[in-house]
């Protein structure tokens, strides 16, 4: 049985940046159906107890820093432990990802959310931009007119979509990966989703 995975996650998440990758794979070996749902952390952290990251315990904050690096190095993957546009507005690019989801499918949407991690995490591009996001469109050959689509009415109605959609499923953090009711809460996560997949 071929099953479905919502995959919600931030666009300016470093743990969903390091986990994004594996993620397409796993999905790809299993032949999961992903539904790409971007969210809004500062709408679901005050329902759940979670604190933006400049109001955590500053020892919260230091092993945030460890534990990225260690995660960076285990999967050779580069990041930037404190980039340039960062902390950064998810919105538009959530917007975005959601719009191209809608119009061009799940594997544009994958590949878009990919490059808008990266931008932030290992390239240090500001994804608040329209130059920005105008550009990744560009870089990962999707409509240009997608940009014009996602500021208006519609689009905003499909992100809150996304994020009441996390609120009802219990998800309190990103990324988290939800299949068949079952919350799985973080990149770390993965073998036991990749397992859940293949049960």
């Amino acid at each position: 049985m071929r099953r479905t995975v919502d995959y919600f996650f931030a666009t300016m998440s470093p743990w969903a940046y390091l986990g994004h990758e594996r993620f397409v794979r796993i999905a790809q070996a299993t032949g999961a159906q992903v539904r790409v749902r971007p969210m809004d952390l500062g709408k679901i952290f005050p329902l759940s107890g979670g604190l933006p990251l400049a109001r955590r315990a500053p020892q919260r904050q230091a092993y945030r820093l460890v534990e990225l690096r260690r995660f960076s190095d285990w999967l050779k993957l580069p990041l930037t432990l404190q980039p340039k546009f960062f902390p950064v507005a998810g919105d538009p690019s959530a917007r975005l990802i959601s719009v191209v989801a809608e119009r061009d499918g799940t594997d544009a949407a994958l590949r878009l959310a990919g490059a808008v991690l990266a931008a932030v995490w290992a390239q240090e591009r500001d994804i608040a931009d329209a130059d920005t996001l105008a550009t990744l469109l560009r870089e990962t050959g999707l409509d240009a007119a997608r940009l014009a689509q996602s500021q208006d009415a519609a689009a905003q109605a499909l992100a809150d979509a996304h994020t009441q959609a996390a609120m009802d499923a219990g998800v309190f953090g990103a990324p988290s990966y939800v299949i068949d009711g079952e919350l799985f809460w973080g990149q770390d996560r993965l073998d036991f989703v990749e397992r859940r997949l293949q049960a």
